[in-house]
């Protein structure tokens, strides 16, 4: 009996009200089940008021009966009746239960049974109260699930932002904004893919699991296959592996999935995000342009019905054509600084300390450059902006500028002072490209953990001849704070990653 008791305050302690978990044990004492293995369901709450409506148009017969669960949300009592509030995945509906339809043991024992919180399973009469509410005259009711933790009482005072993190399913429980933002996430990804298929692009996966990682300047999550005896990497990009595609055949490829980089938190960075990558054969990044700009306006109008948006007090329109800057110039008119003139690490780092800036010790010169862009030009690129032609030491994938030694066909898409896409012209010829993965080894043991690694298979695929390809990738959870003016990508991730408690 004592373990019993241990056992019970353990679990009281992990997911219980005590008060809950009594009334469970008092259900299984009766014999009935507070989990039941299924309870029938013929509407949503969105059905049964629609049925409601077409019966409204057309009153032939009997109002329509219905068969709905839900989460119990709210409850008034007055006498022997009870109006109620259930919440599904479509909304909500009222419910009318009265004692003496349902009889005296039924009705008492259903109050005494269940809380806020508890799914309910209801069947009964649809009609319109005098208010105008469209309700369901219980005629049967029961537990459909039992909730032994009770629902906050001020969620939406949001007093707590690190809990609505850390425990998302009440914040979507409580939230109906909440709920909303994440059905306009799924609404941009289905509108992404919806804009390529109509171009003519074919979605694809790719590995997650790699044995070298590439694509990107960024560090890896390493794991470790034990039969195989092999280290694997979760991958940064889809970029390798998608071009390999090009080389295979295919005109227009393009995936949507995670990727995983090793890297700091914070507003606009997550370990692991939502990532679209496309590459298309033929294109070059003017061309990588024109689409951009042309695919993120399309999917303002399918999410938000318009291209204009709010973010954080700027209004900005989406619409094409974007602005076109030159990455040298903007530098330049920011800071006074010409990166052209300063093509060696110690010169632009001192440069850089005599502006006031705080760079990383021993860096290379792309980290300098990247510096720049992030303190200083970033912050003024509101208006959406293409910035282009970046140096080659911080773009090891990208072609040249023709008839420059230190460009790159590159650019990087700003919107309300945030980077939210990255494209280039594919630098296509393999001996180069065998030139510029052994330039970024030697950043790399000077110290630079994010340079790229030499990947031999890749170099292979591109020895087999790839076609001038225009690639760009975006991270789709910062397309979506633009659209739903959020100022922290942890808002819009289900799951966002958080320290240990």
């Amino acid at each position: 009996m004592e373990d019993g008791l241990s056992a019970n305050r353990e679990t009281e302690s992990l997911i219980a009200d005590a008060q809950r978990l009594e009334k469970r044990r008092r259900l299984l004492e009766q014999e009935q089940d507070p989990y039941p293995a299924r309870v029938a369901r013929t509407h949503t709450s969105l059905q049964a008021r629609t049925a409601l409506e077409a019966w409204e148009q057309n009153p032939e017969g009997e109002a329509p009966r219905v068969a709905v669960a839900g989460r119990l949300m709210t409850e008034r009592v007055m006498g022997g009746s009870t109006f109620a509030h259930l919440m599904d995945g479509a909304g909500r509906i009222q419910i009318y239960l009265r004692r003496n339809v349902l009889g005296e043991e039924t009705y008492n024992a259903l109050r005494r049974a269940t809380d806020i919180g508890d799914i309910i399973a209801a069947e009964g009469s649809m009609f319109r109260t005098r208010t105008g509410e469209a309700t369901i005259s219980v005629t049967s009711a029961g537990l459909a699930a039992k909730s032994l933790h009770p629902l906050p009482d001020k969620w939406h005072g949001l007093t707590d932002v690190e809990a609505r993190y850390r425990h998302r399913y009440v914040d979507l429980l409580v939230n109906d904004e909440v709920r909303q933002l994440f059905r306009q996430r799924a609404a941009t990804v289905s509108a992404i893919r919806q804009y390529l298929d109509g171009e003519g692009f074919l979605e694809v996966e790719t590995p997650i699991l790699q044995p070298i990682y590439g694509g990107a300047h960024a560090k890896p999550f390493v794991t470790h296959h034990n039969q195989l005896d092999q280290d694997l990497y979760l991958r940064i990009s889809f970029e390798l592996y998608l071009k390999r595609l090009i080389v295979g055949g295919y005109d227009a490829v393009y995936e949507i999935g995670r990727d995983f980089r090793n890297e700091g938190v914070s507003y606009k960075h997550n370990p692991e995000f939502t990532q679209i990558e496309f590459y298309e054969a033929y294109a070059d990044y003017h061309d990588v342009m024109r689409r951009t700009e042309e695919m993120v306006a399309f999917v303002a109008e399918k999410v938000l019905g318009t291209t204009r948006i709010s973010y954080q007090g700027t209004e900005v329109d989406l619409a094409p054509p974007w602005h076109r800057r030159d990455l040298r110039q903007a530098i330049a008119e920011e800071t006074g600084i010409d990166v052209e003139g300063y093509r060696d690490v110690d010169s632009l780092y001192r440069a850089i300390l005599d502006l006031g800036g705080h760079p990383e010790p021993k860096p290379t010169v792309g980290k300098l450059v990247d510096y720049l862009i992030e303190a200083y030009v970033e912050p003024k690129l509101v208006e959406p902006t293409f910035l282009m032609d970046y140096p080659v030491e911080i773009s090891p994938l990208a072609k040249r500028i023709p008839g420059s030694d230190g460009w790159v066909e590159r650019f990087e898409g700003f919107v309300a002072g945030m980077e939210i896409c990255n494209a280039f012209s594919e630098l296509n010829d393999p001996v180069e490209q065998f030139d510029r993965f052994r330039a970024q080894g030697r950043d790399f043991e000077a110290g630079d953990e994010e340079a790229h690694q030499m990947d031999a298979d890749y170099l292979l695929a591109l020895s087999y001849g790839m076609p001038p390809t225009g690639g760009f990738g975006m991270g789709i959870d910062r397309l979506i704070m633009l659209l739903t003016d959020r100022a922290s990508i942890r808002e819009v991730l289900l799951f966002p990653h958080m320290r240990s408690l």
